[in-house]
């Protein structure tokens, strides 16, 4: 009977320390931990065990009845580290969650920043999507449908995974205004056009430029058709009709859709992308020179001109490079089939 005494208290003890230890739980890794509703002990418990936060349960519920934690709130907790059962316990309790990152793309169409969102918080496509077309909510933010994929900015995003698809645009589309709008109201003033029409043009821009020291110079380009109230005749207005970026068909210039450029004067309706901060600042601080035309180059870049005449004989330079490509394509292609006829 003493034995057995001396027993118990050496294992009562043994988790009295254990209890207010900041060691109670080590996890050796990282483990996420997402909650989509609130839980007991024992669901929680089963959690720990399946995720191998910890091996044996049975301590933690004795630490949980004892300090009252028996229900957990819904959300993401990052566990890492050392932890005693309280400081774990308490938190997941309380619902002190951890953040969550997304991170938006220059250039990228809604689907794809809505996927990128959809993936990181709770939300689901069904919920975001009803928020996108939510038109009292759109107003309420002061600017149309139309002109919110342009204001999705480019940036990595800390917020609670449990996030309303409202929050979530709302801190985008602040971010927008703190670190596109803001800087360059100056710029915004002089150039004397609106900020949506600055970042239709910039969206065009991205979607264009392959490297951000021409962006200025194809900004000019575009400003100064705009200027003499020629088409902008911009490709990227035309890849977005037809939902691809592939190289254009004669009959894609046809289309008669309101973004086609080729077809319509002035800036598409709004933007087709989500530009980077440098094409907004290209949008209002472009180039000046007397170029009308450009065309690609082997090189990635473009070749711009002043006058039609010019852009003609550069346009033949480049499609003379693609058809060089097609059939050094083709010539590989017949190649390695051969070469795997004759194994």
């Amino acid at each position: 009977m003493g034995l057995l005494l001396i027993v118990i208290l050496a294992v009562s003890g043994s988790r009295l320390m254990r209890l207010e230890g900041g060691d109670s739980i080590n996890a050796e890794r990282e483990y996420n931990i997402y909650l989509s509703e609130s839980i007991n002990l024992d669901r929680l418990s089963d959690i720990f065990a399946d995720s191998g936060i910890v091996n044996d349960t049975t301590e933690l519920k004795w630490a949980a009845r004892l300090l009252g934690w028996n229900r957990f709130s819904n959300g993401h907790y990052k566990i890492e580290g050392t932890y005693s059962y309280d400081s774990l316990l308490s938190k997941m309790a309380r619902g002190i969650q951890d953040p969550v990152t997304v991170t938006l793309i220059p250039g990228s169409t809604e689907d794809r920043l809505a996927d990128r969102m959809i993936n990181t918080f709770q939300f689901d496509s069904l919920a975001f999507y009803s928020t996108l077309n939510d038109s009292s909510f759109i107003a309420g933010l002061g600017i149309d449908r139309k002109d919110l994929l342009g204001r999705l900015y480019p940036d990595t995003y800390s917020l609670y995974w449990t996030a309303t698809p409202e929050s979530v645009l709302e801190r985008i589309l602040s971010e927008f205004q703190n670190s596109a709008v803001e800087p360059n109201k100056e710029a915004f003033d002089e150039i004397g056009k609106t900020v949506d029409e600055i970042v239709t043009l910039a969206s065009i821009i991205e979607w264009e430029a392959t490297r951000d020291e021409e962006k200025r110079k194809i900004s000019g380009l575009y400003w100064n058709r705009l200027n003499r109230g020629m088409r902008l005749q911009a490709d990227p207005t035309v890849n977005f009709v037809v939902k691809e970026r592939r190289r254009l068909l004669y009959d894609d210039y046809e289309i008669d859709h309101p973004y086609n450029t080729y077809m319509n004067r002035g800036l598409p309706p709004g933007p087709i992308t989500n530009p980077s901060l440098s094409s907004i600042e290209a949008a209002l601080n472009p180039a000046s020179h007397d170029y009308l035309y450009m065309v690609a180059s082997p090189e990635g870049t473009h070749v711009f001109s002043e006058t039609f005449e010019e852009h003609k004989k550069e346009s033949a330079k480049w499609r003379k490079w693609i058809r060089e490509q097609y059939r050094e394509k083709r010539r590989r292609e017949a190649e390695e089939k051969n070469s795997q006829n004759s194994r």
